[in-house]
């Protein structure tokens, strides 16, 4: 059983957690990669590895099923290590692109993590994305408000990224954070939950702009509730399986999460 400290540093992803509403510029990019190979992927293919380094992620893609038969069907043999680079290749000045529009902070990212620092909680970072794609959405999210006290890549780790928990150890040795059990994960994919499970703190996965979830603002505005309500069910069970202690509606809820947690007024533990 982890150990009950006060939380004093919280770790959020990036994309679907804080910016990109709905993670849909990885998404892009890798539907449009695969495609350019003459392989059409499914939305459940394409987010499934969400989270994972994007090397890794196009790796586990191909390895799947249905898409190692549709390789093997076009090209007459199984895929290998060279076709991961050769679609990384086609994935990353694609990603690029789209990046620059995909840097908004998501609704209430903004005031909660204002509340949160105000409770004197450092806001540390981990994503999928490598150093340089950072280079790219940390000014943009940094100008419409959005910048954690540390931010954490594959790069930094020997290229190793979730669901290990190095990146997020790191978030602790930059900030100075004595014990993982004063730590609070927070993201939008089951690579984010098993990243804090392996780290060994508490996880946190976020129903709104979530790529769990898989829509956007505008497609969540627009369903019917009864099928919003089903879709946030099954969202939640998803991120339970992958080791999440709590699933919140979206991040506004984070600071009163926090407090409760704080205070003792909420289990700990699953």
């Amino acid at each position: 059983m982890r150990m009950s400290h006060a939380i004093t540093m919280i770790i959020l992803d990036w994309a679907g957690t804080t910016v990109d509403y709905g993670c849909f510029a990885p998404v892009d990019a890798f539907v449009s990669a695969f495609t350019y190979f003459g392989i059409t992927p499914t939305m459940e293919e394409t987010r499934a590895p969400m989270g994972m380094p994007k090397r890794a992620h196009i790796e586990k893609m191909l390895t799947g099923k249905r898409l190692t038969a549709l390789w093997k069907e076009t090209y007459g043999r199984p895929p290998t290590q060279k076709d991961v680079d050769k679609i990384y290749d086609q994935f990353e000045p694609t990603l690029f692109e789209v990046l620059v529009s995909h840097a908004d902070p998501l609704p209430g990212v903004l005031s909660a993590v204002a509340e949160i620092r105000g409770m004197g909680i450092a806001i540390g970072s981990t994503t999928g994305y490598t150093q340089e794609m950072m280079d790219v959405i940390v000014p943009l999210a940094k100008e419409k408000g959005y910048a954690p006290d540390c931010i954490v890549c594959p790069d930094e780790t020997g290229g190793i990224g979730r669901p290990y928990p190095y990146m997020l150890w790191h978030n602790l040795e930059a900030l100075g954070v004595s014990s993982i059990g004063e730590v609070l994960k927070i993201g939008d994919t089951a690579a984010d939950m098993q990243e804090g499970r392996n780290a060994g703190c508490l996880c946190v996965g976020v129903l709104e702009g979530s790529s769990m979830l898989g829509l956007s603002e505008k497609e969540l505005a627009e369903s019917d509730q009864a099928d919003v309500s089903a879709l946030f069910e099954t969202a939640d069970q998803n991120y339970r399986k992958a080791g999440a202690d709590h699933v919140i509606k979206d991040i506004s809820a984070l600071p009163g999460l926090i407090k409760s947690l704080n205070e003792g007024t909420l289990d700990r533990e699953r």
